[in-house]
């Protein structure tokens, strides 16, 4: 998964915001908690760090290509070291519950307001663009 490829997929989520951090890091986040972090350059260069499940982490990272997170495996984050190991939709499942598990750690008010902006299905937006349309049409 390239930089583009994941900009477009959080990029549709509700709440979600990036911007890099330590020079390096694309990070993106939800009500302004990180759940997602992509490495721009240097050495470890589109590699792909996120919050897993308590209980999956060390399954996870007894697997090839993904080790525990540099300073954030004690909140139970992994970074994926050979991205070419894993397949598009298997890195967009792991990304997508990354934000669900941030999200779900929210308050419920801040919860209830990412519903809001999702619409009454309860699909996010496809573009930011078009979130502001659908807030305009709301309103108008």
């Amino acid at each position: 998964m390239n930089q583009t490829e994941l900009e477009n997929l959080c990029g549709a989520w509700a709440g979600v915001t990036s911007d890099v951090k330590w020079e390096d890091d694309l990070v993106f986040s939800v009500a302004g908690k990180m759940f997602t972090v992509f490495c721009l350059r240097g050495p470890d260069r589109e590699r792909v760090s996120f919050k897993v499940d308590p209980e999956r982490f060390l399954e996870l990272t007894d697997q090839a290509g993904i080790v525990p997170a540099h300073y954030m495996a004690r909140a139970f984050w992994v970074t994926i070291t050979e991205p070419e190991r894993f397949a598009k939709k298997q890195m967009e499942a792991f990304v997508r519950h990354s934000y669900e598990l941030v999200r779900a750690n929210l308050t419920k008010k801040m919860q209830a307001a990412l519903a809001a902006q999702e619409g009454p299905a309860g699909a996010a937006p496809t573009s930011k663009t078009t979130a502001r349309k659908r807030a305009h049409v709301r309103k108008g």
